[in-house]
Parts: structure tokens; sequence; C-alpha cells
């Protein structure tokens, strides 16, 4: 099979890129290793930046988005006796919307088909080849019969641990990392949320977020241990630490409900860079992780195939290789605004271990400047919106 570019992954970064490749009408097919149910299965968060609601619109896949997404004009910092609100329309213009990954990934997935943006499931041993030349291409089993796709270029939007960062030779790229010493223990249920809009709390016990994935179902997060054992923390006590943690005002809007889903999420910042090599891009989880503090990673994912299919379109259409070189450049200066945002407002919200009297106080101060600070709150608004493209 041949074709312009071979996208590895089928989650909202693969998906997407298909969409704006097709819509100019450039030749693309998306590989993914699992099969459809397990994609939609992938239970992720999904505050969505105006960005990546004008990009699905710009798609046309927003009819569902509108009638079911929640508009959110604020949200707010607890720090265990008032919530603060940040009001992101009043200091901005903008609001998010609160529209699950799941939600968004199947609108991405049905429409496929109509819009031909061919996707093959259940791929198994992907490997790319030749990404260092003018003729890369991806091989892999399906339906255990070795199959290869010939491609101009390869898109890695295959996440943290597929194989197209690791086709990078280590000699042509560098990572940076941290790794939080503590997880988000979370807990969905179908019952209303606390509160109309998101809270991130500081407790003297430790984090707790309360966020909506809709009118009738709510996530909510602690901080633990990454030694933590989920098996140690049954609904009910999980449900009585989140009401401590969040405060008397949200622990009195708080219903209980057994878990749909119960895990731990491991926390870090990730950058690889540049997130070109030679005729190989990545975008989206597969170059970065940010922690969910913020919620950034989908629309990061986003605002890095909106550059990629810019930079992919303008070389198929003009021959324009200096938006292909300027690719990497481009996604990371905004990837790395991200990044500080996300690792900030996680240094401020959680109690690291070592950390002293000063460090609280620190937090204590910065919360109350928050609070009190127009100047402040609008910072922290630019960035919880989305910054601009």
């Amino acid at each position: 099979m041949k074709t312009g570019v071979a996208i590895i992954g089928a989650g909202p970064a693969g998906f997407l890129l298909g969409h704006l490749l097709r819509a100019e009408g450039i030749e693309c097919v998306v590989v993914e290793r699992a099969a459809p149910e397990y994609v939609l299965g992938r239970i992720r968060a999904g505050v969505l930046e105006q960005t990546t609601t004008d990009l699905l619109r710009r798609l046309g896949l927003h009819e569902r988005l509108d009638a079911e997404g929640l508009v959110e004009a604020g949200f707010c910092l607890a720090d265990g006796e008032r919530l603060i609100r940040i009001d992101t329309q009043a200091l901005t213009g903008k609001t998010v919307t609160v529209y699950g990954q799941t939600e968004v990934t199947r609108d991405l997935m049905d429409a496929a088909p109509a819009r031909g943006l061919e996707v093959i499931y259940n791929a198994g041993d992907v490997t790319l080849h030749d990404i260092e030349s003018d003729a890369p291409s991806v091989t892999f089993t399906h339906n255990g019969v070795a199959q290869r796709i010939e491609a101009r270029f390869i898109a890695g939007c295959d996440g943290f641990h597929g194989p197209s960062r690791r086709a990078i030779p280590a000699r042509a790229g560098r990572e940076v990392e941290r790794v939080y010493p503590f997880g988000w223990l979370g807990i969905l249920a179908d019952v209303p949320p606390c509160h109309d809009e998101l809270i991130y709390a500081n407790h003297e016990r430790g984090f707790a977020l309360a966020s909506l994935r809709s009118k009738a179902r709510s996530r909510y997060y602690i901080d633990v241990p990454m030694t933590e054992d989920v098996a140690n923390w049954p609904d009910d006590r999980l449900w009585d630490e989140l009401a401590v943690r969040l405060g008397p005002e949200a622990a009195a809007g708080m219903t209980r409900g057994p878990a749909i889903e119960k895990s731990i999420a491991q926390l870090r910042s990730y950058v690889f860079e540049p997130m070109r090599h030679g005729s190989l891009f990545l975008a989206g989880d597969a170059a970065h992780i940010v922690p969910p503090t913020g919620a950034k990673g989908l629309n990061l994912a986003a605002s890095d195939v909106t550059y990629l299919s810019d930079a992919l379109i303008g070389w198929f259409k003009r021959h324009d290789n200096d938006a292909i070189a300027g690719y990497s450049a481009r996604a990371l200066a905004r990837v790395w605004k991200c990044e500080r945002f996300s690792w900030s407002l996680t240094r401020l919200m959680h109690r690291f271990p070592g950390d002293g009297p000063f460090e609280r106080a620190m937090q204590v101060a910065e919360l109350d400047y928050i609070a009190n600070s127009v100047a402040a709150q609008t910072a922290i608004a630019e960035n919880y919106v989305g910054l601009p493209l």
C-alpha cells in the first residue's frame, strides 16, 4: 500500500490529523494496534480549550459537542476553607467546554468512513523503517498477514509507549522528564457533580479535584503515594476523604455513588525534542506528557496536529519545505508554556514529600495573592482557557 502520510495511532491526535489531511484531499492511512472497542474504552479527561472546539467545528464535527458539552465560564481553587473562583470568561472572554475525550474520539471515529479516512485496527508488531530517508515505510501484521505501507511522511501519534518515538536514534534527540512522587486516585461515578465548575483543592491532608463529565456523571481525584493500592480505598473511604479535602462548601453538594471506574494515575512532566526526525513527526503524547492538573494533554495534541497539518498541507500543496522544517520549533514553543502551567499548578496545589513550613507558607501566600489579585487571576485564566495558536 502507498499513501502520502502514514499515521500511527487512532487516538484524538491521529484521528484529528487524518481528518484535517483528508479535508484537503491528502491521502493518509491510520494504523492502530488496538480494536475500536479498546480505543473507545480509554477513559480520559475532557476539558476542551476553545482552540480545540474551534478545530472540531472547522471539521464539521461539533453536533454532539454543541448538544452535550457543558460550557464552563470559570473554575475554582480551594485552600481548605474557601473557594477562589477564577472567572475565565470575564477575564479573557473565553470559556472551556467539558466534553469527554472518549466522546471526541467517538465523533472522529464515526465520521472517518464517510470522509475517506482509512483506519486499520488490530495492527500487530508495528515497526517504522527508513525514517531518515524520503521514502519511509511502516510494517505490521493484520489478521495474521504481514503488511507494508510506503509513505512520504510518518506521523507518530501513538502515545507515550508507542513505537514512533523509539524509532528515533538516541543521538538525534533529548528527553526531559520529571516524575512526581504521587499519583491521582480517581473515581468515576454516575452522580451529579458537587459544583457546576471544576474545583482544585489544596488541603492539609493533600490534593483533591472535583470535576464533571456531564450533569449526571462526576469524576473525583485525590493524590496518594505511588505505593498505594486501589484495593485499600473502598468507595466509602474515598468519598469521606474527598469530603474533607474539598472543603465544606463542595462537600455539602456532593452526591455519593458506586464507582464505575477507579484507578491510580502516575503524574509526570515529559518532553522529547525535537518533534521531527527526517520524515517522522511526533504529535501528542508521543512527544510530551503533562500532569493532568490544568487539563492540557488532549488540547496540546490538538494544537500539535493543527501545526502539523498546516506543515504537511503546505508541503503537499505548495512544496513548502519551510513549514515542514519549522514544525518542531512551532509546536515546542506552545508545549513548553503548557508544561510550565501544568507544573506550576501542580506545585501550588499539592503537598510534596520533603516540603516544610517554608514551602507551605509559600503556597498559602500564593493562594491568598491569587484570591485578591485580578492580575494573578488573569494570568491563570489565560493559561487555563488555552494560549493562542
